[in-house]
């Protein structure tokens, strides 16, 4: 895993990284301790506090904090007993289930990267599902600590907060922020905006035929119609894709043939 540390705005090269760490959480922590060792990452320590689990790695030029989400054949669980409560917060209207597995393991995180950076490294968020809820948090806590974050990527995210939460987070962290989407995943959308949930940060959609379109050029109708083709796609081959469009496997892979096609070109 390597960064583009010099740029502001959206990189195919750190999604991609981070896309392998969002991956790697979902392994045993001995397997994931040796893929961090592997990605050239010395410094390596987990968190499993009641349900929550993140870790942090770290080297002489980056710092690596990603959170597990949820697996693909978990989805129905998570979508059925998703709580829609808010808890106010001095950052805005918060999920209360997110806010609180956040508040877990957030002190310990904040006090890992300390002393895992201390060489001026840069400092990376990542997760997946409700690891990318809980990462679009911890940002938050990370920054009031005094750790500036270089980016916050994001795949397959739920809805975190209110609108006023959203507006505060994109005046501090918006370009800085990308939440990726793959085409049909459901996950993205929810809780629902009637419920007063609103979405953070710069919208990166991957559309049906694995093309990249970025928030500023992305229209509603868009969206919409190449969801709907991607369904039809889908269904011809297995039935149903929401949730395959959710697994962490096809943001990577996706990403990672991005790459490789930017590489060349």
């Amino acid at each position: 895993m390597d960064f583009i540390t010099s740029s502001n705005k959206f990189e195919t090269k750190n999604a991609t990284s981070l896309a392998k760490a969002a991956n790697i959480v979902y392994l045993d922590w001995d397997s994931a301790d040796t893929e961090i060792k592997v990605a050239g990452f010395k410094q390596f320590k987990y968190f499993d506090r009641e349900g929550t689990q993140a870790f942090v790695a770290a080297n002489e030029k980056h710092v690596v904090v990603a959170f597990r989400g949820t697996e693909a054949n978990q989805l129905e669980d998570i979508i059925t007993d998703l709580k829609v409560h808010f808890t106010p917060t001095k950052y805005g209207k918060l999920h209360s289930g997110f806010y609180h597995a956040t508040k877990i393991v957030i002190d310990e995180i904040c006090d890992t990267v300390a002393a895992f950076r201390n060489q001026h490294q840069s400092l990376w968020i990542t997760g997946h599902s409700l690891g990318a809820a809980l990462a679009t948090i911890a940002i938050a806590f990370l920054q009031d600590a005094k750790q500036y974050v270089n980016g916050l990527y994001t795949f397959g995210q739920p809805r975190v907060g209110d609108e006023a939460f959203a507006e505060k987070f994109n005046i501090r962290f918006k370009n800085r922020t990308f939440r990726i989407v793959n085409n049909s995943d459901i996950v993205t959308r929810v809780p629902m905006r009637s419920l007063g949930y609103s979405h953070i940060g710069t919208h990166i959609y991957l559309d049906n035929e694995e093309a990249l379109h970025i928030d500023k050029n992305l229209t509603w109708w868009f969206g919409f119609t190449d969801r709907i083709k991607g369904r039809i796609e889908t269904f011809k081959n297995t039935g149903f894709d929401d949730v395959s469009d959710h697994a962490m496997d096809n943001y990577l892979g996706i990403l990672h043939r991005n790459l490789q096609i930017q590489s060349i070109a």
